[in-house]
């Protein structure tokens, strides 16, 4: 019987841990509240103990929690020892931050080999996995400004911007209506509605589609800090200047895409559906149209993250004392970054939700395309 296994990522972790533990104390001489003995102990232990454990041959699931477990334990306890030393870390601690990297690393190695039975163990594994990923990048970001002493001005660390997100949410949430329920949507499905209109319009009138897609071409390569002030001159400084650039950065991508799709069905499958005496409309609702459906929402969710660029990049030239964009622009101006990467975060969550959303829809409408069935 196979009792031990390799894992390179926990064996490095273990002899990053013993250097560690020969380059003690975490911090310098100067630092003036500088970590417990006891602290200490209990870092490089559930280090070393869950280094050890994970090149036992224990099953997945189990391997993987303790490792899970052990190295965000030791990265609170690290962090928390930080705050209020900054800049005063030695070589130690990076040591065994990196070392709770690399266990955390091992951990989502093994999660990915775990093959749940039911779908809802598949769906929170899909989720666990990222939510993993993403929490070591804040991990690592706060130790490496904190423990680093990088300046505030330069890059805040996660926990600082945190707190501004939670002292700041009825600023934040008037500029998300004004910009996200506003401008984006509205910006949005116009854009996208008109889009896929005239994209039927192009495929029935040969003479659209010649004129119109090498138009929506240069339109579509158009910077948005041209097209901007110019809209801004035309609809005002309200939303409705901010939707209007919504609507033509959506347009075209939709056009473009549908128009591609629309020529997605086979010669055969046509050909039957004229055996069929199907016309025009007929095939286009039966056939065309769902063959359509994987480039129309590659388009909306392209159109998903543009809508959000757009509106946001319009608020910098001109918009009412609310918006997202016009907070990022006014608050660099004061030095108040903590405020801009606020403003960035909830413009990320909401760019990520709008864009799932759509994922989501693509799912259910388009559950026979391969790429669907193979997910």
């Amino acid at each position: 019987m196979k009792y031990l296994t390799f894992s390179w990522q926990s064996a490095l972790a273990l002899i990053l841990c013993v250097v560690a533990l020969f380059s003690l104390p975490l911090l310098t001489e100067a630092a003036p509240a500088p970590f417990s003995s006891q602290t200490t102990t209990l870092v490089i232990l559930l280090v070393a103990a869950a280094a050890i454990l994970s090149l036992t041959a224990l099953p997945l699931l189990y391997s993987a929690t303790v490792l899970l477990l052990a190295s965000f334990d030791a990265a609170w306890l690290l962090l928390s020892g930080i705050a209020g030393n900054e800049g005063l870390a030695t070589r130690s601690f990076f040591l065994l931050i990196a070392a709770c990297w690399l266990l955390a690393w091992r951990s989502v190695s093994l999660l990915s080999e775990v093959r749940p039975v039911s779908n809802t163990g598949k769906s929170f594994l899909r989720l666990l996995i990222p939510a993993i990923f993403g929490a070591w990048i804040l991990i690592l970001w706060e130790a490496a400004t904190r423990a680093g002493g990088i300046p505030f001005v330069i890059l805040p660390p996660p926990s600082s911007i945190g707190l501004r997100i939670v002292n700041s949410l009825p600023i934040l949430g008037e500029d998300v209506r004004q910009t996200i329920f506003k401008a984006v949507l509205f910006g949005y499905v116009v854009g996208c509605a008109s889009g896929f209109i005239v994209a039927i319009l192009a495929d029935r009138v040969a003479f659209l589609r010649r004129g119109l897609l090498p138009i929506g071409n240069m339109v579509s390569a158009l910077p948005i800090i041209g097209v901007a002030p110019i809209m801004v001159m035309w609809f005002g400084f309200d939303w409705p200047s901010k939707a209007a650039v919504v609507i033509i950065m959506t347009f075209f991508p939709m056009l473009v895409n549908t128009v591609a799709g629309l020529s997605a069905s086979g010669a055969m499958e046509r050909d039957l559906m004229r055996t069929y005496a199907s016309d025009y409309w007929q095939t286009l609702l039966k056939l065309r149209l769902p063959a359509a459906m994987p480039f129309i929402f590659n388009a909306l969710k392209i159109n998903s993250t543009l809508a959000l660029i757009g509106a946001i990049v319009a608020e910098f030239f001109g918009t009412p004392i609310v918006g997202m964009g016009f907070r990022i622009s006014t608050e660099i101006g004061r030095m108040n970054v903590d405020m801009v990467w606020a403003e960035i975060a909830v413009a990320a969550v909401a760019g990520s939700v709008f864009y799932g959303v759509v994922a989501l829809a693509e799912r259910a409408v388009t559950f026979w395309h391969p790429s669907i069935r193979g997910g």
